[in-house]
């Protein structure tokens, strides 16, 4: 079991498509083992709760049920699970990436990295990082308006560990119109802790959602194109 923790986050988008475009913001982010969620005083739950309806698979079940299911299917088997994600935060939680770190005792088995959209819509990648952490993807799932369908993402998401690194870059048509990072340090998920973050990163949750619609109408405003929606079936529903 992994005590859980809390990473202080900095997340930088550089966009280099048809316009140069980046930002940086400051978040936190949970680690937790879906084996033994955090147990936090009463007056502090209404800000950090984990609930399987914000990710993948039954509502009804455990997030690590669904995780596991999810990984069944593809013939995958792990004896512990890490989640890094946002916590539901007074009734509201926006992931726009949470990653589940698998392993099969104390070696890293896959990595599943769970991106949503701000349509409700979620899509799970399975990766097998190499040595040094990096894996590939094909773009399967609508997330910007500004952005087609296809191409590639380099992903490289090194073990949580004192530091948080991740890094991801979507490759088009031999260009790279957007490279993501998120770069924290953890502490350790005592009540002060989460108090002191809660203080300094008010209704974190909610200015996510704010930010990504605040930068997507500014895109709109600069005449940025959008690129039309397709149906996205739900991985649930795949059998």
């Amino acid at each position: 079991m992994v005590a859980p923790a809390l990473y202080d986050v900095e997340v930088a988008h550089a966009r280099r498509e048809r316009i140069d475009y980046a930002f940086k913001h400051q978040v936190f982010l949970w680690l937790v083992d879906l084996d033994e969620l955090p147990s936090l005083p009463r007056w502090l739950r209404p800000f950090a709760r984990f609930e399987a309806r914000d990710h993948l698979g039954d509502p009804s079940a455990s997030i690590r049920q669904n995780v596991d299911a999810f990984l069944a299917r593809q013939g995958i088997q792990c004896s512990r699970i890490l989640m890094l994600a946002n916590a539901r935060s007074l009734g509201h939680v926006f992931n726009p990436l949470t990653v589940f770190w698998c392993y099969q005792g104390e070696s890293l088995a896959c990595v599943v990295a769970e991106v949503h959209n701000t349509y409700g819509e979620r899509h799970c990648y399975l990766l097998f990082p190499d040595e040094t952490g990096r894996a590939r993807a094909d773009k399967a799932f609508y997330v910007s308006p500004f952005l087609d369908l296809g191409g590639e993402y380099l992903m490289r998401f090194g073990e949580p560990g004192p530091r948080l690194s991740v890094t991801i870059v979507l490759c088009q048509g031999g260009n790279t119109p957007l490279t993501a990072t998120m770069r924290g340090h953890r502490r350790p998920a005592t009540p002060s802790a989460l108090v002191g973050l809660l203080l300094r990163r008010p209704f974190s949750t909610h200015r996510v959602s704010a930010l990504i619609r605040r930068h997507g109408i500014g895109l709109w405003l600069r005449r940025i194109p959008i690129v039309p929606r397709p149906q996205h079936e739900a991985q649930e529903t795949v059998q």
